[in-house]
């Protein structure tokens, strides 16, 4: 009975060291997670602020070597203009990585989405509003935005005063802003085409098929013509 009992409580011990050495296995298994978890949260926030900061670049250089005039007037008839976006991104960053998560950034235009301006307001420059300045807060607020950014964990909450979703994490609210500002910058590529035909991504690089005027026009006789014979064959009438 004796020897019977020294076993069984042998057995037990190695059960429940069996059981420790599992627990201990399972916490390490669980911080490796953490581990990995941690480590693509940093990752996905590097790859989105540097898709962020390669469209703010983008919009700014729309600017480049324009007159006062080409860079304020408006191409299209809602009024869009090259300053004007500048303007109203300014505005955006301020709200979004700013007073979304008390960290209020000194300056910047209201917006008008927000009730904190006239309609359309951030969306144009005013004559006073020196063109320089204007860049110079947009870099500005960059620098407070990308100080939030890496301030807070993505999962952090952040409150905007307009509808529907009002609370945001930080994670959302980055990726918004890094699609609008990518639009915004869509905008200008289009603008600055209007105005003295520039085109391209950057300034290394077109990302464009390398053509001369003939060529160009060339290919946008062949789109017309592509665009009237799907007019024609679906009925329409189509503007002489």
């Amino acid at each position: 009975m004796t020897t019977t009992t020294r076993t069984d409580d042998r057995d037990g011990q190695d059960a429940r060291g069996d059981r420790d050495g599992q627990d201990a296995r399972d916490d390490r298994d669980d911080l490796d997670d953490l581990d990995d978890l941690d480590g693509r949260l940093a990752a996905t926030k590097r790859d989105l602020k540097l898709y962020l900061q390669d469209a703010r670049d983008a919009l700014v250089w729309k600017l480049e070597g324009l007159s006062e005039y080409d860079a304020r007037r408006p191409l299209t008839p809602t009024g869009t203009n090259l300053l004007g976006l500048v303007k109203h991104l300014t505005g955006a960053e301020a709200a979004y990585f700013g007073t979304a998560f008390g960290r209020p950034f000194e300056g910047g235009p209201g917006l008008w989405v927000a009730g904190a301006a006239e309609p359309n307001a951030d969306l144009w420059a005013r004559p006073e509003e020196g063109r320089e300045f204007l860049l110079a807060e947009y870099r500005r607020v960059w620098a407070h935005a990308d100080a939030t950014v890496d301030a807070l964990p993505l999962t952090a909450t952040g409150r905007v005063p307009w509808p529907p979703h009002n609370e945001l994490t930080l994670g959302r609210i980055l990726l918004h802003v890094v699609a609008e500002t990518h639009r915004h910058a869509g905008h200008a590529d289009l603008v600055r085409e209007l105005v003295d035909g520039a085109t391209g991504l950057r300034p290394t690089g077109a990302v464009l098929p390398e053509g001369d005027a003939d060529w160009w026009s060339s290919h946008r006789a062949r789109v017309e013509r592509a665009a009237r014979t799907a007019a024609l064959a679906a009925g329409e009438r189509l503007p002489d």
